[in-house]
């Protein structure tokens, strides 16, 4: 099923853009300097007019020069300080946009980190990297530069009226009544262009989640020749956003021009009866021509003033993604006295925290998933004494990676308590958990940079010997010898330069490096060739020797040993025991070791 994203309906809301201020607040400084050097070129542009009135009616109409030298200079002066505060503000702008840039993708980063597990699992990357990326952009550079234009144009429109005013009230207004059309044409189109561009936003996201897939599926893709497939589907969804997108474009089309018209019918009036006024000697020459400037050179900035209120209106879709993204919840957290006493994933307390022995209790648990609608555990208890290693086992898709979630906290019990030591695990940290855990995964996760690096994930403070012997342990010193720098090779984007068996030992060695109290292993041998799957085997059972150990198995031949071996189907715990007792009551893991057993007995055949 696909990832529904929330839905935004709300017209222009102030509520909305106050959240942006907290982001603008180190910048203060910064923000005030370009108001007021935009405020001052505003106010230059208005007077420009006036200087040339001046001239006009002073030397062409006197046909004199005297104080033409004083008039040149002032107007020099007062150019050339224009152009340094173009330029000083220029500066504050880009630094605004690539700072405040910076400091929201950094907010969303760190977000993300405190986010539970379950968010990533409903949440596709492509989704993600729409918000981090390319919507704090947008806010960043409308906030930079729209915003200054708005305040620049809003500025000189109400001072222009005002110098207009001052020179012929009659004629200004007639231009100012432009302004109820230009706001009535404003309240019309708003929310209609807002719709459009935040379906356009949405739209932007699947496709860019589109890429994501491809490029991450393309080896699938290649082999099960399913291009076309991949083409058609995208061809779908930019087609949805061609439709948006003209939509959209179709309504600024039909504002902009409209905002044009009114300007321009009104410019054509006031030289009409300015010209007339000149002719009857009611109005010298020179007020007409700063007149007809600012009636002519008002059309500009309110056209830009139009067109930034309906940029600003359609950023406000990005404005509630990023803000959604940073206010969303993580499921799992904790209370603000383990907080104060353990401290949290960036500020960590570990002088308060108490060594782990690896006691797990399951005690009343019910669980249901945040969108699920039934419980996949109902009242289950299990003691796992520190030292244990249990087994979960049942048919692919039956949910054997629940109890695992449980047990590491990824999610909590919808009802009851799991022990840790004897202790509701919600009255310790996550983070004092999580750091005793050694996580395998089947599909394992590389980052890019070097095989030691990644190894060394485990225990950031762990020297090159202590590594090598990680890797050794589990017989990932074999892989290491193959490659070219040996250690110091590069494992690629997401470890692609290695292959799944060759990733999957260097993520057991992290795990090793980790010394933790609590081991899991997620089908994690199912990627390995049965040679290196031996090898493995054998230092393992050392390795869990004295820690508290999940293996979740699809091969069943691995976990004959396990002290307790948990079958799961349809999301529920059915039988435990022994690998003896289990096949004494010839139940449902009889069924699947049986079925399991006679399998790989007809491939040896085979071979």
């Amino acid at each position: 099923m696909s990832y529904d994203e929330q839905e935004y309906t709300k017209s222009f809301d102030i509520k909305i853009w106050k959240k942006v201020l907290p982001f603008l607040k180190p910048f203060r400084k910064v923000v005030l300097m370009v108001i007021l050097l935009n405020l001052f070129c505003s106010a230059v542009d208005i007077a420009l007019p006036l200087f040339q009135r001046y001239a006009i009616d002073n030397f062409i109409e006197t046909g004199s020069t005297k104080g033409l030298p004083v008039f040149a200079l002032v107007y020099l002066v007062v150019i050339g300080l224009q152009t340094i505060s173009v330029i000083a503000f220029t500066r504050g702008n880009v630094r605004i946009e690539m700072q405040m840039g910076r400091d929201m993708k950094r907010a969303c980063f760190v977000h993300l980190q405190t986010l539970s597990f379950s968010y990533y699992n409903v949440t596709p990357v492509g989704y993600i990297l729409a918000r981090v990326m390319n919507d704090t952009n947008r806010i960043a550079g409308l906030v930079a530069w729209n915003m200054v234009d708005m305040l620049w144009a809003f500025a000189y429109v109400v001072g222009v009226f005002v110098a207009m005013a001052l020179l012929n009230w009659k004629l200004a207004l007639i231009v100012m009544l432009i302004v109820p059309a230009i706001a009535i044409l404003t309240v019309y189109f708003q929310n209609r262009i807002l719709k459009w561009n935040r379906k356009v936003r949405k739209i932007n996201s699947k496709i860019t989640s589109a890429y994501n897939e491809v490029i991450m599926g393309a080896k699938t893709s290649k082999t099960l020749v399913i291009e076309e497939k991949n083409a058609e589907g995208f061809r779908e969804v930019t087609q949805e956003m061609r439709v948006a997108g003209v939509k959209a474009a179709r309504l600024s089309a039909i504002y902009l021009p409209l905002v044009l018209f009114f300007s321009s019918l009104a410019t054509a009036i006031v030289l009409a009866q300015g010209g007339k006024m000149v002719l009857e000697d009611l109005m010298m020459i020179g007020t007409l021509s700063a007149f007809s400037s600012y009636a002519v050179g008002i059309f500009e900035p309110i056209q830009q003033l139009a067109r930034n209120i309906a940029e600003v209106i359609s950023a406000q879709a990005n404005i509630e993604r990023v803000m959604g993204l940073l206010e969303q919840e993580p499921q799992v957290v904790d209370s603000p006295e383990v907080e104060e006493k353990y401290g949290d994933v960036f500020f960590p307390k570990k002088e308060n925290w108490e060594e782990l022995r690896g006691d797990i209790e399951f005690k009343n648990v019910s669980f249901r998933y945040p969108d699920g609608n039934e419980d996949v555990l109902k009242d289950f208890n299990l003691k796992i004494p520190a030292g244990t290693t249990v087994a979960i086992v049942g048919e692919t898709g039956a949910g054997k990676s629940t109890l695992v979630n449980l047990a590491c906290r990824f999610f909590e019990p919808t009802e009851g308590q799991i022990l840790i030591d004897g202790k509701d695990y919600r009255e310790r940290s996550q983070l004092w958990l999580h750091s005793n855990i050694g996580y395998v995964l089947q599909n394992p996760h590389l980052f890019s940079g070097t095989v030691i690096d990644n190894i060394r994930y485990g225990n950031l403070n762990a020297t090159e010997e202590q590594v090598m012997a990680a890797a050794k342990a589990v017989s990932a010193d074999q892989v290491v010898e193959k490659l070219e720098h040996g250690y110091n090779s590069d494992v690629g984007e997401g470890g692609d330069m290695l292959s799944t068996g060759e990733k999957q030992l260097i993520s057991f060695a992290r795990a090793v490096l980790a010394d933790p109290r609590i081991f899991v292993l997620d089908e994690a041998t199912s990627s390995i060739d049965t040679q290196t799957e031996q090898l493995i085997q054998n230092a393992t059972e050392k390795l869990l020797e004295g820690r508290t150990s999940f293996l979740i198995a699809h091969r069943l031949s691995t976990i004959r040993k396990a002290d307790v071996i948990l079958v799961v189907k349809d999301g529920k715990v059915v039988e435990q025991g022994t690998h003896k007792e289990l096949l004494k009551a010839k139940g449902y893991y009889y069924q699947l070791y049986s079925k399991q057993f006679m399998e790989e007995s007809a491939k040896k055949v085979l071979k």
